[in-house]
């Protein structure tokens, strides 16, 4: 927290009030003056923003004199910026004017949460990612946002990245794209790596935390993340933006646009590599990628075709490095290289690579994954009040992984013992490839009713159908026994059918309370191979109904402060390990969340400083979510000799988000968001394998402290305009301690840390020749923190309990310089 300070007293200087106005106004439709209802209305640079009450009605109070710039932005219509200088109350009347519909944003909007829905969450507009964006994942660009935690397997957050937003890891998070489903039908997780530099072609991400509204995929079980693509622009551009930094990483693009042709048509596109050798020894990542999207936007009716791929090559770091060259000393590294037998090369690499240890040293130990989104998007008026929306998607995946595997058993390969000179030979070194390839396609529709500004109401669903393909090959054994080259030694294919359907309205009772409910059905069915209650491997079936209420309340105090509460019902299926290394007696049952979220909005002027108008916006929330059945490692060995997740029957997040914006005119911004929670399971037990004595050893917990679940979480941004056109922001972020299992034990935890980043941005004009020039530097982990921000660990029972913790350091003091152009 001393590191915070001092770079915060850097940035600070003294307030003084001056005296304050109202702003009124009404936005309304331009040919036919009828108001506009649930407009939004942001004073830009100042994080203020309200919407638009009955008859297109919106007040701003208590607001210093000054110029103020309102954006004003209503679906369906053309956004309109207004430059308002007033030393007085003042009224105003903002016309919008009606544009071609944006195919994709009905879907968009009928999965998204606003101010009536009486839900939390956080939008992240194109300008935030953008300035964020160096070429690092996306959920590094989303980690400023409240309750977010995210890690590296590399170390400097290109390639294998994950996000856990309260607590809850990616499998527990619904991720669409347009609507469009993105998480594995059948692991739950969503693969950024997959998707690299997918942010450079991103309009805004809206991430709801708690169960959130009803949408298309897995349930939310912690978030969702909610992405839209680019809307088309009206003038031709041609963009490229390119970084280079530590670890020897590169970022280039080049984004280009026709605008609209003729007023109905328009394309846009992107071509993308990302480059990075990694922090972690061999973790290096080569990432391609390509955005493209067409359309036509007609008066009433849009259609538009987008389409996105991923291919990256990652030197696998899955494997993590043991806590004695993260956190311990030489005579920790001796003690574990001494109980666990190591020796040759793998000792001398432990004894060399120091925190950046690599596991795996095999030349080519590679994880190889490409995929195609493609996405068909129409959107029609039928009416004044309601529109429909529809999509058809087909997602192709395909790829693998290598190994390099000493002295495995023949037996485990389907392959006979081999026989040399009347020598038995029954392992071999051998290198095998673990596929995937699958077919993931289906629909999508919204029908949106809005027949007066007091109602809202949407029809949705989906039905997606799923085709995944498991097979592992031998490419290579020193002996081959009689395997063929590409030989599969496993076979595993299985289908997965989900449809879901769901109802929602919000309704103005009075000026102030509005009203929302929810209704959602889905189903699942499943096909996979598995154990049945005779130890057969067989195909097998598993179905699910699944009926998520949600509802909710929002009342304005006034304009710009706002009360919300709701109540949401989320259920979940197990995924792809719970079924297949388990049988019917085993298997775990669904889980199910009971959400209940409540919290305010409000918009305050502070005064002035320095000349310059001072606005603040807070927000504060309470949220409570229940688990029912919450599917948890244990370590218990079920009755096909898997280690397998296990129903919890009570476990409980509880906390309070508290985030908070002070804008100091056009030159300074303060934001800062906090998160407390409690994180509980209740009578958890632990099983630990007893290599003394044979079986397990068990052990009981009352109540304990859910792992990776911090207590606190913050996030700080301090950002000035230095100069005109130079912007510095300091970011501040820290997370406390984390426990790596469910028992709480002080021996088992990933320390707290705290982490301070600085960004500059340099933006000049070039008249006639270019448009934007913007030069950029990333210095992360400015006060060299030495920490680590995931890991695992398991125990067992051999002249005493033995711990292993495993953890993925991350990056010391790195940098990532940017020059962007704009045509």
């Amino acid at each position: 927290m001393s590191k915070f300070l001092m770079a915060l007293v850097a940035f600070m200087v003294p307030l003084q009030l001056w005296a304050q106005y109202t702003l009124n106004g009404r936005v309304q439709q331009a040919t036919t003056g009828e108001g506009l209802a649930g407009a939004t209305v942001v004073l830009e640079r100042t994080s203020t923003g309200s919407t638009t009450g009955p008859g297109g009605t919106f007040s701003f109070q208590n607001l210093p004199a000054g110029s103020y710039t309102l954006k004003v932005s209503y679906v369906g219509f053309e956004e309109q910026r207004v430059n308002v200088n007033f030393r007085q109350d003042t009224n105003l009347t903002i016309s919008l004017r009606q544009k071609a519909l944006q195919a994709s944003e009905v879907v968009v909007q009928a999965t998204r949460a606003d101010e009536r829905t009486g839900t939390t969450f956080t939008n992240v507009t194109r300008e935030e990612l953008e300035e964020r964006n160096f070429g690092q994942d996306l959920p590094y660009l989303l980690e400023q946002t409240p309750s977010v935690v995210v890690n590296s397997d590399a170390g400097a957050g290109v390639g294998y990245t994950g996000i856990r937003i309260r607590g809850s890891d990616i499998t527990r998070i619904n991720v669409t794209v347009n609507g469009i489903p993105i998480n594995d039908s059948e692991s739950h997780g969503t693969f950024f790596v997959n998707m690299p530099d997918f942010s450079s072609s991103v309009q805004d991400i809206q991430v709801q935390r708690g169960v959130g509204t009803s949408t298309n995929g897995a349930g939310a079980f912690g978030a969702s993340i909610n992405i839209q693509t680019q809307q088309v622009r009206r003038e031709a551009y041609a963009e490229t933006d390119n970084s280079y930094g530590s670890f020897d990483t590169w970022k280039n693009n080049v984004r280009f646009g026709t605008g609209l042709i003729n007023g109905k048509f328009a394309f846009d596109g992107r071509l993308s590599r990302i480059k990075s050798d990694g922090y972690i020894d061999r973790a290096s990542s080569d990432l391609k990628s390509f955005y493209f999207s067409g359309g036509y936007y007609g008066d009433k009716t849009s259609l538009k075709f987008v389409t996105f791929s991923g291919q990256e090559k990652t030197y696998q770091a899955w494997y993590g490095t043991p806590e004695a060259l993260v956190y311990g000393n030489a005579q920790d590294l001796q003690d574990y290289i001494d109980r666990n037998w190591i020796e040759g090369s793998d000792r001398d690499n432990l004894l060399s690579a120091g925190r950046k240890y690599n596991y795996y040293t095999y030349d080519n130990e590679t994880d190889n994954y490409q995929q195609d989104h493609y996405q068909l998007h129409l959107s029609h008026d039928l009416m004044p009040g309601l529109s429909f929306s529809g999509a058809l998607h087909y997602t192709y995946g395909r790829g693998y992984y290598e190994q390099f595997r000493a002295d495995d058993d023949l037996a485990d390969y389907g392959l006979p013992n081999v026989e040399i000179g009347g020598e038995t030979i029954e392992t071999s070194d051998i290198v095998r490839r673990r596929w995937l390839d699958n077919d993931f396609y289906g629909a999508t529709f919204a029908l949106q009713y809005n027949p007066t500004s007091r109602l809202s109401a949407t029809l949705g669903g989906a039905w997606n159908r799923y085709e995944g393909a498991h097979f592992g090959e031998v490419i290579w054994a020193r002996y081959a026994s009689t395997s063929n080259l590409r030989d599969r030694y496993y076979d595993n294919d299985a289908e997965k059918t989900d449809f879901n359907v769901f109802a929602k309205a919000s309704y103005n009772l009075t000026d102030a309370l509005s009203v929302f409910g929810d209704l959602q059905v889905r189903t699942v069915d499943y096909q996979f191979l598995g154990f049945d209650n005779d130890g057969e491997n067989i195909t097998q079936n598993a179905d699910f109904t699944f009926v998520n209420p949600k509802a909710g309340l929002s009342y304005t105090l006034n304009p710009g402060h706002q009360l919300y509460t709701s109540f949401a019902v989320g259920n979940r299926e197990p995924v792809r390990d719970d079924f297949t290394e388990s049988t019917p007696s085993s298997r775990p049952k669904h889980e199910t969340l009971y959400n209940v979220e409540a919290g305010y909005r409000g918009a305050f002027a502070a005064g002035q400083l320095l000349g310059q108008n001072l606005t603040a916006n807070v927000e504060a929330n309470l949220y409570y979510m229940n688990y029912k059945n919450q599917l948890v490692v244990t370590g218990q060995i079920n009755d096909v000799g898997a280690y397998t997740r296990t129903n919890i029957d009570k476990s409980y997040r509880q906390g309070l988000e508290l985030a908070g914006a002070l804008q100091m005119g056009a030159r300074a911004s303060l934001r800062s968001n906090i998160a407390y929670s409690q994180n509980k399971v209740k009578n958890f037990s632990e099983f630990i394998d007893d290599y003394d004595n044979g079986g397990q050893l068990r052990n009981d917990y009352t109540e304990t402290t859910i792992a990776f679940s911090p207590d606190l979480v913050t996030s700080t941004q301090l950002e000035v305009e230095v100069l005109k056109g130079l912007r510095a922001a300091f970011i501040y972020k820290s997370v406390s301690k984390q426990y790596l299992d469910n028992t709480e034990n002080e021996d088992r935890t990933i320390p707290s840390y705290e982490v301070g980043d600085l960004r500059f941005r340099y933006t000049i004009s070039i008249n006639n020749v270019l448009k934007e020039l913007e030069l950029g530097l990333l210095v992360s982990n400015v006060f060299n923190e030495r920490y680590a921000a995931n890991g695992y660990t398991y125990s067992y029972v051999a002249g005493g309990t033995v711990t292993e913790n495993f953890y993925y350091p991350q990056a010391t003091r790195n940098f990532l310089a940017s020059v962007g152009l704009k045509f």
